[in-house]
């Protein structure tokens, strides 16, 4: 799917898709149209941030967002987001998406991440079984400014590296590294065919062989041999108790749905195999549903519904853990298309988009409707796994900003304004000096928000069940 980046730039289109009719933009030209945006959006501006800019609070940004989510679980969430400023964080893409939109932008908008941080991405199998590193997180995903996505990582970034007593030079070297890459890996890919843009990919035997420091290449070792366990025969025994096949239950992170619940998401399931590929839809069809549960999962997503599909194929050893997760409108989508919402089904946004930044995805992304409620469908356990942010040193930080940097880019190549974004950033270190800036005020925005969030949970304001 090609997205347009700005208004001059819109090529004939039918149902969202362009035509390969359509006259397209001779590439230096996109270069000199990007050259041109300094003038409107001077590259020194990225640095911008002031509280000032702020539309809604810390505080009230949680409270607006926890409209909709499971009422018991609201407690959780809060009780993660509270545990760190890197865990807050990652909690409040709706917050920074309202913050980043106050901000100087340059127009071009391909798709975006929508919620890019370092714990938003990670290893997975390819159909082919291999397993490689890029993007992994899809739940905000959009056509959006590249600079909310820029931002937002680097922000990460300065904000881990502070949690792991790194010092603010440390954390600033980090944040440059990354900027860097993106800028260098949008460049080579904006000179490169269309097509191929779309083959890049980092397998994980590349990474590990090509960490420059024997710390980060222990980082990736581990993380790659743990990745490599993560597959539904190897979570039957640590979801499922005896010969049972029933999911066992956690409260409050795993429960029972209601017995009309789960008629609805069988039902559910079945209409999820219509969303997929002939063949995949052949071959997930030879299961039959076993159990259902719903599972609490990371921390943005808390009180949200999400269900663990155990399925079972030709025999007791032949297992498949599918996962629905409930899908609302993008924090993005508000601030591009106002209050109409873009996308008639949220599951279908977060696959589609999910596939557009990915180089290759799990070949059982679908999505389903349950109720009211929209969701998307995948694999839940399939070689999934991430390098650890806690604890992670300077060095390895460094080395890790690097690779996000680089698979960010690689991202939004795939979709549009690549030429455009690589002539606006031109040799580097103006953009690199601005967003080093940035990211080292709003980290400090970003610790003052998670103090307010636990004044407001000391106060009484808001609920919070610690350590769950």
């Amino acid at each position: 799917m090609r997205h347009t980046v700005l208004a001059s730039l819109d090529p004939a289109t039918r149902d969202g898709f362009a035509l390969l009719s359509a006259p397209a933009l001779p590439r230096e030209a996109r270069q000199a149209l990007g050259r041109e945006l300094r003038e409107r959006v001077p590259r020194e501006a990225l640095a911008a941030w002031s509280p000032a800019n702020r539309r809604i609070s810390a505080v009230a940004s949680v409270q607006l967002t926890n409209a909709g989510r499971v009422p018991d679980l609201i407690p959780v969430r809060i009780g993660r987001m509270v545990a760190s400023p890197f865990a807050f964080l990652r909690g409040a893409a709706f917050l920074h998406a309202a913050d980043a939109a106050t901000l100087p932008a340059t127009g071009v908008q391909p798709v975006i991440c929508g919620d890019a941080h370092l714990g938003n991405f990670g290893f997975y199998a390819s159909p082919e079984r291999d397993l490689v590193f890029d993007l992994n997180d899809f739940d905000e995903a959009h056509p959006g400014a590249w600079e909310w996505d820029l931002r937002r990582l680097t922000t990460s970034i300065h904000v881990a590296g502070r949690q792991n007593s790194a010092t603010e030079e440390q954390c600033t070297t980090a944040v440059a590294r990354c900027v860097d890459a993106y800028r260098r890996n949008l460049r080579r890919l904006a000179g490169a065919p269309l097509l191929g843009r779309s083959y890049e990919r980092i397998e994980a035997d590349f990474l590990a062989d090509n960490a420059p420091r024997k710390g980060s290449r222990r980082a990736v070792d581990q993380a790659v041999r743990k990745a490599r366990r993560r597959t539904s025969d190897r979570a039957l025994p640590r979801f499922t108790e005896g010969d049972s096949r029933r999911i066992v239950e956690e409260p409050p992170l795993i429960t029972r749905p209601a017995p009309e619940q789960y008629d609805a998401l069988i039902a559910g399931l079945d209409d999820y195999l219509t969303t997929l590929p002939p063949h995949w839809a052949r071959v997930v069809g030879g299961y039959r549903v076993v159990d259902v549960a719903h599972k609490v999962v990371g921390v943005g997503s808390v009180g949200l519904r999400a269900y663990l599909a155990l399925c079972e194929g030709s025999g007791p050893d032949d297992v498949l853990f599918l996962q629905l997760k409930q899908a609302r409108r993008s924090v993005v989508g508000p601030y591009v298309h106002g209050d109409e919402a873009w996308h008639a089904h949220q599951g279908q946004r977060v696959v589609e988009y999910q596939q557009a930044l990915q180089t290759v995805s799990d070949p059982l992304l679908g999505w389903t409707t349950v109720g009211d409620r929209q969701y998307y469908v995948r694999q839940f356990r399939d070689m999934k796994g991430a390098i650890e942010i806690d604890g992670i040193d300077a060095v390895g930080l460094v080395d890790y900003a690097a690779v996000c940097g680089l698979l960010l880019a690689k991202g939004h190549a795939r979709t549009s304004g690549a030429s455009m974004i690589a002539a606006y950033l031109g040799g580097g270190g103006k953009v690199r000096k601005a967003l080093c800036r940035f990211a080292k005020a709003y980290a400090d925005q970003t610790e003052a928000d998670h103090a307010a969030l636990r004044a407001a949970v000391k106060a009484g304001t808001l609920p919070c069940e610690p350590g769950v």
